[in-house]
């Protein structure tokens, strides 16, 4: 596979992952209320630390699919004919 299919992939991957993470470990109450504001945002969404789990994630995800994809566990030509 070329580089560019492997980028694709990768990319994919951790866009699934990283929607997956968004709701996990937020903190929706309050202390400062702000006219405007959604009242269900939180307050600190913690991104740093979910794009450095996402990341870390999909790249474990992506070495498993790289893999099988290289010793041809996973071949979708063969599947589809």
């Amino acid at each position: 596979m070329s580089a560019t299919g492997l980028a694709i992939i990768y990319i994919i991957i951790w866009w699934i992952v990283f929607f997956a993470i968004l709701p996990i470990d937020v903190n929706r109450n309050k202390t400062i209320k702000i006219e405007g504001e959604d009242a269900g945002s939180p307050e600190n969404p913690k991104m740093l630390k979910k794009f450095f789990y996402c990341t870390g994630i999909t790249s474990l995800i992506f070495i498993i699919i790289y893999i099988l994809i290289k010793y041809e566990y996973l071949n979708l030509r063969n599947i589809i004919s």
